[in-house]
């Protein structure tokens, strides 16, 4: 049987993989698979793919050995049934593999069983330690010698009375636990100072609910515009691949726009390949907090399970996700990935003052998304596609502020939510990893700006501004922040192309411009989330070039992803180029945020600029209007 290139990897090829490393030995009773993932062929491979073509199909696994702490990458071809790859991995030098779901449990026995933590809890007047919850939580790095090769979590305490009870309103503030996970021992205990235990409660299920919102009902009697194939997209004359990774969670591949009988490639792939909530409470207990959710969490696997009429409303056609859970086995993510159709308000409108005519079309979108749970926050990925051909990312923000306990001497890096609960001020920064493809791979950007033109000869009457362009020639050029006040937008570019006006075809990238990393740039975690400090990075493709914060994020060191991949300084003028775009939230918790934070949005946009010789929606048909009613007074 043949298949795409690209297809995600099914349940049948994680237990064939995991046959495939048992069979050469490479499998122990202690071996663990923090990773396994799709081995995506080279993009000119997959270019080059008809259908029909025989493929070679590849496994990527990260191997842990938990008594030894030994790391270990295989590839496998599932095809051949042998292992093509093997490499060890220096932990002490590169990192870790992300932490998994098993370390959980593992990290609550150590610390409720070591002595000096059990001191400091019974000091709190807590003698049930059964109603203290452990909070497991990356290390990070900070360079002393008792960090170096360790498989380290930290881990801070949150009281429980009950196990229905939401422990985040109740933190122990004031003391953490540095855990090895490898010898399975504390390392260190911090007892800075005792707080008060909040009492007031955080659930935020119970009722009474109100009865005043009555039903909106979203139907679509003759079914949806899309057409699905496996996991290839048709819609309107959008069409693409639908693919998901237990790193990065929903991927989507090979965006193309059909203009005519041509059909035009947009984006080679498009992901979040990293994020990273980095927190500003600098305190004894505090100053480490700073999580990758992608390389330290794997927050492909965390992708929430999701359910009709809450998640996703209208026509929905849903896809599952397959990854691997800490055996190699597979795990499937039932409903993990949603796809529907909106209505999105007015895509043109006009009533003409000579001709009496008025013509309005509606637009309309399709929604790519899915949901994970990292601990304490959620995180909702919409990607948009428009009848325009605009492309639209929006990051969906929710669930429970990681809490602390609140005191006015720690009021300069937290707000207060509740009675004595603090919510640190921090930042959710994420980075979509964007392989351009615009009409080819030949491809360059330039930078936009609105420029004022001050009153002279050229301008005597001070009315006239321009704009100016500016060509990033190479990656040196190229870590770029945003300027909302000079309209700052990047153009990527077909150097090899032109519209009919021979204007190069482009898509706009228009970014939000909210603050990128508000750490100090000598801090760790600058040097590890370099990604962060810029909005927008351009690189030359390589194929092995995935991470912005690099391969092995969970313990880094700092200098790995954007940093390495920049230092070579290559062309990016007409050349295969992948831009990295971060964007996101710098969050100073509100009361409002308490008990659950209401959605809190953010994201950019692509926007076509010269792609088409015109509006490529005149052919929008107009709406019967059938779905709507007129409310009477």
């Amino acid at each position: 049987m043949t298949m795409h290139p690209l297809e995600p990897l099914s349940e049948a090829e994680f237990l064939r993989n995991r046959e495939i490393l048992q069979q050469a030995g490479l499998l122990h009773e202690s071996t663990r698979f923090p990773l396994v993932q799709l081995a995506e062929p080279d993009k000119a491979s997959v270019l080059a793919h008809r259908d029909g073509d025989p493929v070679d199909r590849r496994a990527r696994s990260v191997l842990l050995d938990v008594g030894t702490g030994e790391l270990t990458t295989t590839v496998v071809s599932l095809t051949s049934g042998e292992v093509v790859d093997k490499a060890v991995v220096d932990p002490a030098e590169q990192g870790q593999p992300p932490v998994m779901l098993d370390e959980y449990e593992l990290v609550e026995r150590i610390v409720r069983a070591d002595e000096t933590w059990q001191r400091a809890i019974r000091e709190r007047g807590f003698d049930d330690i059964s109603k203290v919850r452990v909070c497991p939580l990356s290390a990070g790095w900070f360079g002393t010698a008792e960090e170096r090769g360790r498989r380290m979590l930290r881990a801070l305490a949150f009281a429980q009375d009950s196990p229905e009870e939401l422990p985040w309103a109740h933190p122990i503030d004031g003391l953490v636990a540095y855990v090895d996970v490898i010898e399975r021992r504390v390392l260190e205990v911090v007892d800075d100072r005792k707080f008060p235990v909040p009492q007031e409660s955080g659930d935020y299920s119970a009722g009474p609910h109100r009865d005043s919102l009555r039903p909106i009902e979203i139907t679509q009697p003759d079914g949806p515009s899309f057409q699905v194939d496996g996991h290839e997209v048709r819609w309107e004359n959008w069409r693409f691949r639908i693919g998901f990774d237990p790193r990065e969670g929903l991927v989507l591949h090979q965006l193309s726009f059909r203009d005519g009988d041509r059909e035009r490639p947009v984006i080679y792939r498009a992901s979040i390949a990293e994020m990273v909530v980095n927190y500003g409470d600098p305190s004894p207990v505090r100053f480490w907090q700073n999580y990758f959710d992608a390389g330290e969490y794997a927050m492909g696997k965390l992708a929430n399970e999701l359910v009709l009429g809450c998640d996703c409303l209208g026509e929905i056609r849903y896809f599952d996700a397959v990854v691997a859970q800490e055996d190699g086995t597979p795990r499937t993510l039932r409903n993990a990935v949603c796809m529907h159709e909106e209505d999105a308000g007015v895509l043109w409108k006009h009533t003409d003052v000579f001709t009496g005519s008025a013509e309005t079309r509606r637009q309309r979108r399709l929604v790519v998304s899915f949901f994970v749970s990292v601990g304490n926050y959620d995180y909702g990925f919409y990607w948009y596609l428009y009848l325009d051909g605009t492309i639209q990312l929006e990051t969906k923000a929710t669930g429970i502020v990681f809490t602390s306990a609140y005191s006015e001497e720690g009021s300069r890096w937290a707000g207060e939510l509740a009675p004595g609960v603090g919510g640190p001020y921090h930042q959710h920064l994420f980075s979509a990893r964007l392989d351009m493809m615009v009409d080819g791979t030949r491809n360059a950007v330039d930078e936009i700006e609105a420029q004022r033109v001050p009153i002279g000869p050229d301008n005597p009457h001070g009315n006239a501004f321009t704009r100016s362009v500016t060509r990033l020639a190479r990656e040196s050029d190229a870590g770029r922040e945003a300027n909302p006040t000079a309209g700052r937008t990047w153009h990527v570019v077909n150097t090899e192309r032109t519209n009919r006006l021979g204007q190069p075809v482009g898509y706009a990238l228009h970014p939000q411009g909210y603050p990128a990393l508000l750490a100090d740039p000598e801090s760790s975690i600058a040097k590890r989330a370099a990604f962060a400090t810029k909005h927008l990075w351009v690189t030359q493709y390589d194929q092995d070039e995935r991470y912005p914060a690099g391969e092995w994020v969970n313990q880094s060191h700092g200098g790995a992803g954007i940093l390495a991949f920049t230092a070579a300084d290559r062309g990016i003028d007409g050349e295969d180029i992948v831009l990295w775009h971060t964007f996101g939230l710098t969050h100073f918790p509100r009361s409002e945020d308490w008990p659950i934070m209401p959605v809190d949005l953010c994201g950019f946009t692509l926007k076509p600029v010269g792609f088409f010789d015109r509006n490529p929606t005149l052919d929008v048909p107009p709406s019967t209007g059938t779905g709507s009613h007129c409310c009477e007074s």
